[in-house]
């Protein structure tokens, strides 16, 4: 695992099936500007990451925020993070591994209680996801 991982890496079939199944809970999925973009870590800049956190966080047509997929650099995002954007616009974040920095920041600085759980890559996994999705469907309807 080298850094936060673009959605640059992820298969077509996953992103189809995590979509999918997305779609079947009743959500629609739209992606960032930026959440393909690909350095030599794999990994977008940090200027297209902010920019994306701060446009999702912004747009009202959002209701969530599900990380793309992990690494071990959303911690060059925290001193950049304009933390009152995510405070007057409160909505779910999940993700885990390396998002649980970012989501310690948001908590710290904004109070907003986020979720350590799937990735939008983990919800493309062929098989073994049925108490995910069972939780998952609960933090967006309770």
């Amino acid at each position: 695992m080298h850094h936060q991982r673009s959605l640059g890496i992820i298969s077509q079939h996953v992103i189809e099936l995590a979509t999918t199944r997305l779609n079947e809970i009743g959500l629609e999925v739209c992606f960032s500007k930026n959440c393909h973009q690909m350095d030599e870590f794999h990994s977008s800049s940090i200027e297209a990451r902010i920019d994306d956190l701060h446009t999702a966080f912004s747009d009202k047509t959002v209701k969530g925020i599900l990380t793309a997929i992990g690494g071990h650099n959303s911690n060059q995002l925290l001193n950049k993070i304009d933390y009152s954007i995510i405070k007057s616009n409160p909505k779910i974040l999940c993700g885990f591994s390396d998002i649980t920095a970012l989501s310690n920041a948001i908590y710290t600085k904004t109070e907003l209680i986020t979720y350590n759980g799937p990735h939008f890559s983990t919800l493309g996994m062929a098989q073994g996801l049925d108490y995910t999705i069972e939780y998952f469907k609960k933090m967006f309807n309770e």
